[in-house]
């Protein structure tokens, strides 16, 4: 099939377009800059540059390429740093999750486009009770702290909006915390934080996060091409969703660094926020079991220590060799 890939250079973009083309898919990328036009046509795919919150550039590019399936990748998250203000730092993503969405829409059904496949989140956005595990019925936070308000009402419309989608038709993957080399949960500016101990441990550390590494994110997404049923959500997460008193100083550990301060609640929420504390302290996890079930997925990372390991014994190598 011929597939658009939205976001295509993105942290999932990347290992994505290669895996879609080894699956035997032939396939377009688009990108916001020229200078990375070069890069996905060394990965094998038919570069096209547009901006998707531009209307005319995305519809011109998904109109001349004619794709049977588009896969929306795009975020501007690259350099998002700072997480007190939390809103303000996602509100090109969330415009991305919204009219970019809209834009998308409006196009496949203009090229005639059968599905349109959307990124989506569950690192932190589901209602904050119950047990540690959520499935993909389970309700998302119907009163988040202020500071992500405007990110989760982005996700919800993308959501809303992709699954109500008949034509193209419309299936939305919730992406757990990212990680990969120099991506995420380890990339540079993460790995730097957490050796210089500005990363800390509030509260009693009992917030569930779930993972997934960029290679597993990339598999899934392509076992949804086939597999993924009109109007569906899945949980694209590895099978051990971690408290962060666990994965917080087992990360540092691995990358050789001190084990990080811990700071009661009370001063985590004047340092970063009452949203930085829930995170810390309350959020849950996403269970995988419908993406297994229907996708016929499995990570090759399922368990997030592993795949710590793997990526940072990866980064120490290429440090050492330069």
């Amino acid at each position: 099939m011929r597939i658009f890939v939205a976001g295509a250079t993105g942290a999932v973009g990347r290992e994505l377009v290669p895996a879609l083309i080894s699956a035997g898919h032939s396939v377009v990328g688009s990108t916001r800059t020229v200078g990375k036009a070069d890069l996905l046509g060394r990965m094998g795919a038919e570069p096209v540059v547009a901006d998707g919150l531009d209307a005319a550039s995305m519809r011109a590019a998904i109109i001349s390429t004619r794709p049977d399936i588009i896969i929306d990748q795009m975020t501007d998250l690259a350099a998002v740093t700072d997480l007190r203000h939390f809103d303000r730092a996602f509100a090109r993503t969330n415009e991305l999750r919204t009219r970019g969405t809209d834009i998308l829409l409006a196009a496949a059904r203009e090229a005639g486009t059968k599905r349109l496949i959307a990124q989506s989140f569950c690192g932190w956005t589901f209602r904050r009770d119950g047990g540690a595990l959520k499935s993909e019925t389970d309700e998302l936070d119907p009163d988040p702290p202020e500071e992500l308000r405007r990110t989760l009402e982005a996700i919800r419309y993308l959501e809303r909006t992709v699954t109500a989608s008949s034509q193209p038709e419309g299936i939305v993957l919730r992406y757990g915390s990212f990680y990969g080399p120099d991506t995420g949960m380890l990339s540079s500016a993460m790995i730097d934080q957490l050796r210089r101990r500005r990363v800390p441990l509030i509260g009693d550390g009992g917030g569930w996060w779930s993972f997934i590494h960029t290679e597993d994110a990339a598999s899934a997404t392509v076992a949804a091409v086939d597999k993924g049923r009109p109007g569906s959500v899945y949980n694209i997460v590895d099978d051990q969703p971690a408290q962060v008193r666990d994965w917080l100083p087992a990360l540092a550990e691995l990358l050789g660094a001190k084990r990080p301060i811990h700071v009661p609640a009370w001063l985590g929420r004047l340092l970063a926020g009452e949203h930085m504390v829930v995170m810390m302290t309350q959020v849950r996890g996403g269970s995988n079991a419908k993406a297994k079930r229907e996708l016929a997925w499995r990570p090759a990372y399922p368990i997030w220590r592993d795949g710590f390991a793997a990526v940072a014994a990866e980064s120490v190598m290429e440090r050492s060799a330069a």
